[in-house]
């Protein structure tokens, strides 16, 4: 935009968005919400055929008893089960050992003195991009690392949060290796794509190169839009009297003693994880495939027990823990700074059961890619279309396989029968899915990121967050698209083994 244009409307935005309740009273609004949406969309009977198994799906009216019943019942399971909840709490207990005994306020201070303040924005959106191949944990570590590293060399700690959080979430499908997302979402295509054609069989690669064409490209576009965009606007921060930053001095010959005998602690947990992995028949490989699913589903257990056992060696040799009651206080003050976020988890898990029971979810996302469906396009139309579906039931429904499994049945038979092959039309998906993550409160890490963003202004809003990261949205979902079109139109390969179009059906 022109001028002044990009600025106002974020000032716009953020004055609306904070005129919103705090994140508790929100998702209590929006559960009150979504019970009378069920009820009026029960009412008028809408249904649509869901597109996997063929039956009807309805509107279901919250209001009914059995529903209620199931409220009430489950109000425990439902908050225990909340998906990020455990692994949120998982790794804070390592990973707050780790930073609370000095490990990583040291390490960060390392860190920082080799990277040029240019290049801070830079690297701490790649890093974010690449740590979805530890699955979710980048949510949890990066973005207060991030805060904390900017907060040290005088730049606004948000400023550090809405960089990382953009790179793990809106760019959380792209990265330079194969990570756990990848074969989950291929088994989805093949199972769609096998409507059609009986044998189809996709690698897990098949849209490796996109993905890791993306990599660079977003770690750019999100480094621009964090120098010329969010920085600027959010100004200089000033913190309390009390704040104290890392040290960014040369490491005194302790510190250095003990980062020292850390590393070496790294490399034997390096050397354990290849013993757990690599050799065939190793204990984190699948017994019957051999496959490394068991080491993806196992990173969050393996993170914590790293962060706490590097913590607790470099803690001891510090001086700073020196006995188990000392490392035990430590994670208790850790859990003890997440009170906010339980509170906000609990809410947030019931509103989301309270949606999916509704069926309103499903509704919105079939009956968005009927339209798009209808509308007879070429192939370009028909794969940005995609996108800004993607993009759109994101807003919603946040689980990436949830969503492919439900617009995959839909969109990979019929592109197949206009020469698209399904790696294209999974490629297309995977562009649109993420980018919209930081911009939705519904996304179940949202609230984390703001209790991460209050720790430096205390009155950050959900408004705020929002009018902080819709620049990288905007940026991510146009360059995501433009490279995706590119691929599309110059024939290029989405993966190894894989070509552009299939046979018409």
């Amino acid at each position: 935009m022109a001028g002044g244009a990009l600025p106002d409307m974020l000032d716009w935005i953020e004055r609306v968005g904070n005129r919103i309740p705090n994140a508790v009273m929100l998702f209590l609004w929006l559960s009150l919400a979504i019970i009378l949406i069920s009820v009026a969309a029960s009412g008028f009977g809408l249904s649509v055929l869901h597109p996997g198994t063929g039956e009807t799906v309805k509107a279901q009216n919250l209001l009914q008893a059995e529903f209620i019943r199931r409220l009430l019942m489950e109000m425990p399971t439902t908050f225990a089960t909340f998906p990020p909840l455990g692994t949120v709490l998982t790794v804070m207990m390592g990973v707050g050992l780790a930073e609370r005994s000095g490990l990583i306020s040291a390490a960060l201070g390392g860190l920082i003195r080799r990277v040029r303040p240019g290049l801070l924005p830079l690297v701490t959106v790649f890093v974010g991009i690449m740590s979805s191949i530890a699955s979710d944990a980048g949510f949890i570590i990066l973005p207060p690392l991030a805060a904390a590293i900017y907060a040290a060399v005088g730049r606004h700690p948000v400023a550090g949060i809405a960089a990382a959080f953009a790179g793990v979430s809106g760019g959380y499908s792209a990265n330079l290796f194969i990570t756990g997302l990848d074969p989950l979402l291929v088994g989805i295509t093949e199972l769609a794509g096998r409507m059609l054609q009986p044998g189809l069989s996709l690698p897990a690669t098949a849209n490796w190169f996109l993905m890791a064409g993306l990599v660079p490209l977003f770690s750019i576009v999100g480094a621009f839009i964090s120098m010329r965009i969010v920085e600027p606007r959010l100004g200089t921060w000033h913190p309390d009297a009390d704040f104290q930053p890392m040290s960014l001095g040369a490491a005194d010959a302790t510190t250095s003693r003990a980062l020292a005998r850390t590393g070496w602690a790294g490399l034997a947990i390096v050397a354990a994880i290849l013993l757990l992995t690599v050799p065939e028949g190793a204990i984190l490989r699948d017994p019957a495939t051999g496959t490394l699913e068991p080491f993806f589903r196992s990173v969050v257990a393996i993170l914590a027990i790293s962060f706490a056992i590097l913590g607790l060696v470099y803690g001891r040799a510090m001086g700073t823990i020196q006995s188990s009651d000392d490392a035990i206080r430590l994670v208790e003050e850790t859990i003890a700074s997440m009170a906010l976020y339980i509170i906000l988890a609990f809410v947030a898990a019931h509103f989301l059961a309270l949606f999916a029971w509704s069926n309103l979810g499903i509704l919105l996302a079939v009956s968005g890619a009927d339209v798009l469906k209808a509308t007879g396009a070429g192939p370009v139309p028909l794969v940005v279309g995609i996108v800004i579906l993607s993009a759109f039931v994101n807003l919603f429904i946040g689980s990436a396989s949830a969503k492919w499994a439900l617009l995959a049945p839909i969109f990979v038979p019929m592109f197949m029968l206009v020469g698209i092959a399904p790696e294209i039309t999974q490629g297309a998906y995977r562009v649109g899915d993420s980018v919209t993550n930081i911009i939705t409160p519904m996304m179940v890490y949202f609230p984390l990121i703001l209790v991460f963003a209050a720790r430096y202004v205390p009155h950050f809003s959900i408004g705020s967050m929002i009018a902080t990261m819709l620049p990288y949205s905007i940026g991510f979902f146009l360059a995501g698209t433009t490279l995706l079109i590119l691929f599309v139109v110059s024939g290029t390969p989405f993966g190894p083994g894989v070509g552009l179009l299939s046979s018409p059906g």
